[in-house]
């Protein structure tokens, strides 16, 4: 058998010759085809046998009709991809419409508010904060005029060279001005707030790209630190932080405005956009009790004697007994409310509202009037009293060393005795003295309008040992204001009523005069000018010789109280203190003096001498 020959594909190699070449006849002449039957001699021998190869006419006509099958095929692919694409076009468009009903109807106005929120810059306006005058209608802070400088700095073409414009009028740094100005993710910085109105109009001169400007208020305290511990200060927001700006906030602050304007992308703004500012509501002003003069001249004063005896800290208390008004309040370190940046550490806080310490012998005074409305002795009624007593392990001796001795209630009060008074309220009953502690409200705050008043330490009678009432007695073991103090001393002029001590005395926008709780605290009236009298003889025969005023009967206490440190007392430290008024006189002013951690002995009643003879020419006082 004849082979084939080798081709790349294993097969032989198309026939080409001219019967391959030939024309196809017409498929609709059947009539031109040769009967099947009749077939040549080469036809019928072109028969395969099996197994071999086709003819080439044979393959002609299977490759003729693959065509037709795949033609076909493609067809019904095309047709059903067709419909696919219709299918998934009509799915993509109702997608499409769902979302935008869901975008125009369903959330239109909260995606309407986020883009308006997105393109518009918005911020509060501060309203001008009420005046605080002082009794005499002095002005002691006030909101004056200011311009809020602020930037967008999106509209800022060269923020290095407005910073530089900026820190040229404005002060401070250029580089601080510049991080401000270039910062990409805002649309609202402020540049300057409460500017100089002037300042700012030079500011504005510049025509900066970006700055812009508004009205706006800061508060000013005309007098400085003359009453700053009293007034306080407010933060840059015009909110209260201490003292009466903060007692008072809700009074003086009024009700912040708001401004909001319509910005494009950029910043920019939008010509006839939205543009709304609600005016701010002013604050109310309000007069308080002090009188500047007069508390000038006590802050002047302490600060003098302060130095003069080494302490570390002072304070001074004058209040009207009758009234409760407080003409004149001052501690140690003072505070400048319009500098804060010169403060010291504690001189926010007027000591003599918000520090509780132990009177000494002061308190003598709440021990001696308790004896008296009691009965259980008179001014003349006499005790012996030994150098030194002891209770519990402890030894109780006064301040100045002496002998055995025999005195009377009135020599006790007059030698500031811490053995006499001691065995006098031991005779009388420890429990009448605590009674008569709460009776007098020396264990409760008294209710002054200032920030963070203490309320003092008592501690319950249960737990009361022999040598607490000895303690409590000559004022240690205790701890009181010098306002609660003050109050008590008060009441002696007021013929035994307690009133509530406070500052504010009228509100001038709307006329209102506040009344402030007043309190009975002296049920034995007769014990009242026997009491009084005996502060007087302290002071012409006693301890207090310093506090006396020519014309005027002075009647007070003086103190020379140990320094409490960690359980135990300082060695030759003390706390020094007078408090007194002018008995039998046309006024019912009380004056506290203290001053803190003095070394060794000394007497502060030159001190209380001076301011109330400051206070006796200031209001012209006379004696009755």
């Amino acid at each position: 058998m004849a082979q084939r020959p080798d081709t790349p594909h294993g097969r032989a190699p198309r026939r080409t010759d001219a019967r391959r070449a030939a024309p196809a006849a017409p498929r609709d002449a059947r009539s031109s085809r040769e009967p099947r039957r009749a077939r040549t001699h080469s036809q019928s021998q072109s028969r395969r046998a099996p197994g071999a190869a086709a003819p080439a006419s044979a393959r002609g006509r299977d490759r003729a009709n693959a065509p037709r099958a795949v033609s076909a095929l493609a067809q019904a692919a095309d047709s059903n991809r067709a419909s696919l694409v219709v299918v998934l076009f009509a799915l993509l468009a109702l997608a499409f419409l769902g979302r935008l009903v869901y975008l125009q109807v369903i959330v239109a106005d909260e995606y309407s508010a986020r883009a308006e929120e997105t393109r518009t810059v918005s911020f509060e306006t501060t309203p001008r904060r009420g005046t605080i005058y002082d009794r005499n209608g002095t002005v002691l802070a006030t909101s004056v005029d200011a311009t809020t400088i602020y930037a967008n700095p999106a509209e800022v073409e060269d923020p290095a060279a407005e910073a530089a414009q900026l820190a040229a009028l404005l002060g401070g740094e250029a580089a601080d001005y510049e991080k401000k100005l270039s910062q990409e993710s805002t649309t609202f910085v402020y540049v300057k707030r409460q500017a100089d109105v002037d300042v700012a109009a030079q500011v504005k001169e510049l025509g900066l790209a970006g700055v812009y400007f508004i009205a706006d208020t800061r508060r000013e305290y005309p007098c400085g630190q003359i009453g700053g511990q009293v007034i306080g200060f407010c933060n840059v927001d015009g909110e209260g932080i201490t003292g009466l700006e903060l007692q008072y906030d809700d009074i003086l602050s009024g009700t912040p405005g708001t401004y909001s304007a319509e910005r494009g992308q950029n910043g920019i703004p939008i010509p006839g956009g939205v543009h709304e500012e609600t005016p701010a509501v002013d604050g109310q002003d309000i007069m308080i009790s002090l009188d500047i003069e007069l508390q000038e001249y006590v802050e002047g004063r302490l600060a003098q004697g302060a130095a003069d005896l080494s302490a570390t800290g002072g304070t001074v208390v004058v209040m009207d007994g009758g009234t409760g008004e407080i003409y004149a309040a001052a501690t140690l370190p003072y505070l400048n409310p319009g500098d804060m940046s010169t403060a010291e550490a504690g001189a926010d806080q007027l000591k003599a509202v918000t520090q509780a310490y132990e009177p000494g012998s002061v308190f003598k005074t709440v021990s001696t009037l308790t004896l008296l409305e009691t009965g259980s002795m008179k001014p003349d009624d006499t005790l012996f009293c030994p150098a030194v007593i002891e209770a519990d392990g402890y030894k109780v001796s006064d301040a100045h060393e002496r002998d055995d001795a025999t005195f009377t209630l009135r020599e006790i009060l007059d030698q500031s005795s811490n053995v006499g008074i001691s065995l006098a309220v031991e005779n009388m009953g420890f429990d009448k003295l605590y009674e008569h502690i709460k009776t007098y409200n020396l264990n409760e705050p008294t209710g002054v309008d200032y920030p963070g008043e203490a309320s003092g330490t008592l501690q319950p009678f249960e737990n009361w040992a022999k040598i607490t009432g000895y303690n409590v007695s000559f004022g240690q073991g205790i701890a009181v204001t010098p306002l609660q103090i003050t109050r008590f001393y008060g009441a002696l002029v007021n013929d035994g009523v307690q009133v509530t001590p406070h500052f504010l005395i009228n509100k001038p926008t709307t006329g209102e005069t506040p009344t402030y709780a007043t309190e009975d605290v002296i049920a034995n009236k007769e014990a009242i000018p026997t009491m009084v009298d005996m502060l007087k003889t302290v002071v012409t025969d006693g301890t207090g010789k310093a506090a006396q005023i020519e014309g005027f009967s002075v009647a007070g206490k003086t103190s020379t109280a140990e320094v409490a440190e960690g359980g135990t007392y300082k060695d030759d430290v003390y706390n020094l203190c007078f408090t007194g008024f002018l008995a039998d006189s046309s006024s019912q002013l009380v004056c506290f003096v203290g001053v803190n951690e003095v070394p060794g002995a000394g007497n502060v009643a030159n001190v209380f001498k001076d301011i109330m003879t400051c206070a006796i020419d200031r209001f012209k006082i006379v004696p009755e």
